[in-house]
């Protein structure tokens, strides 16, 4: 496993980077790390001098755009992702793990909180459940390819095919809950920030493991100095301390 690159490191690539010129970043990755690189861009712009623009989507559509050879300068993806080493459109030896993030089950602020402690608990959980809402895997949602896989893992796929609401995204899954229109929501943690539920917990790992997100500098970026200043900021010591914040664990 990469370790992650200290301050004074981090500060000494940005410094190098800001004293040549400014340019801007653009970075694409999927939604459950959203909420992490939002806090860190300012941090980033500030001490680089650069400007970061991003754009986030599901965790298949990010990866198709790098397969297509859509232009950008460092995209974050999910395991796994030969398509994406093999397309050459990533340079291979800046394979950068930064976090992984399990999907969690909320409910409605004020509601009570089922035990989801183990593979059991949680199966009697969704059983019980009127109406459950987590992202469309169709739409290449991972957290959504996750959750299905769970119900698999259960035994449970079939007969909760009735209570399930696909919703747009984790933050659909979550305003879906907000409103009442369903009794359980599932998503990634990091995207459980809507003010009107309340984190249960995480999925135990014996059916649900943890999705990793991984950076790469683009083969096709034109401030590729830049690029990497980015992509070493993403997995320093400072943004390990962001990613625990939202609910993630940093690297590997």
């Amino acid at each position: 496993m990469k370790r992650f690159l200290s301050s004074a490191v981090v500060a000494l690539i940005l410094c190098q980077a800001s004293s040549a010129r400014a340019d801007e970043v653009t970075l694409i990755a999927p939604g459950g790390i959203r909420a992490a690189i939002e806090k860190m861009i300012p941090d980033f712009e500030r001490k680089s001098g650069h400007k970061v623009k991003a754009t986030f989507g599901s965790g298949g559509g990010t990866k198709q755009q790098v397969v297509r050879g859509e232009v950008f300068d460092v995209p974050i993806v999910q395991p796994p992702y030969p398509e994406v080493l093999a397309s050459g459109h990533v340079v291979a030896s800046t394979e950068t793990p930064l976090a992984t993030v399990a999907v969690a089950v909320a409910v409605r602020k004020g509601d009570r909180k089922p035990d989801i402690s183990t593979p059991d608990a949680v199966k009697r959980m969704l059983l019980a459940a009127k109406s459950i809402a987590y992202p469309n895997s169709a739409s290449g949602a991972a957290a959504g390819v996750s959750f299905d896989q769970t119900l698999k893992t259960l035994g449970i796929a079939d007969q909760m095919q009735p209570k399930i609401t696909r919703a747009q995204g984790g933050a659909g899954a979550m305003a879906l809950l907000a409103k009442g229109q369903v009794d359980i929501g599932l998503t990634f943690l990091s995207e459980i920030t809507d003010p009107g539920v309340e984190v249960v917990g995480a999925l135990p790992r014996e059916i649900s493991t943890p999705t990793a997100l991984v950076g790469f500098v683009s083969s096709h970026t034109k401030v590729p100095e830049a690029a990497k200043a980015l992509l070493s900021y993403l997995s320093s010591a400072d943004a390990a301390t962001v990613y625990r914040s939202c609910g993630m664990q940093p690297g590997r």
